[in-house]
């Protein structure tokens, strides 16, 4: 008697969720309700709380429409330790917004925290002082522990 009660109990409730399911209406957002700004404002948010994974998921929404974003991107691979990733966007940054010095310092670090590509790295150090003087101070930070790691 008590298996019957159970299977009864299933049975109802099975069919209860199946009607449920069909009769509440879905809600679709055909338009993303945040600008492109907004994205990237949020993802900044979740990067400050240490939420990195969310932080990513807004950018990346961020970079169809503001190539910046490939950047800040770039800083979240960086931190994760996916250095790979982090060049592949501040590449993108660059080939996108080629008058982004940050883009140019911060894989000038990329390549000296890796030690590979010093060369290539002064040259990007370089081209960011060029770009943009009034951070001149921060960029001279990674061009000269650049230059004295190559020549100690």
């Amino acid at each position: 008697m008590r298996t019957k009660k159970i299977f009864i109990y299933l049975l109802l409730t099975t069919y209860f969720l199946l009607l449920c399911a069909c009769a509440f209406p879905r809600i679709i957002v055909l338009d993303d309700p945040l600008s492109p700004e907004e994205h990237l404002n949020l993802g900044v948010t979740y990067e400050k709380n240490g939420e990195l994974d969310n932080a990513l998921k807004e950018y990346q929404v961020a970079s169809k429409k503001l190539p910046v974003a490939y950047l800040y991107m770039g800083n979240i691979y960086f931190q994760k330790d996916e250095f790979d990733e982090a060049e592949s966007c501040y590449k993108k940054a660059i080939k996108k917004e080629p008058e982004n010095a940050d883009a140019y310092n911060n894989l000038a670090w990329l390549y000296f925290i890796e030690r590979k590509n010093l060369d290539e790295a002064e040259r990007l150090v370089s081209k960011a002082i060029e770009l943009n003087p009034a951070k001149k101070n921060i960029y001279h930070d990674t061009l000269d522990k650049i230059r004295a790691f190559k020549n100690p």
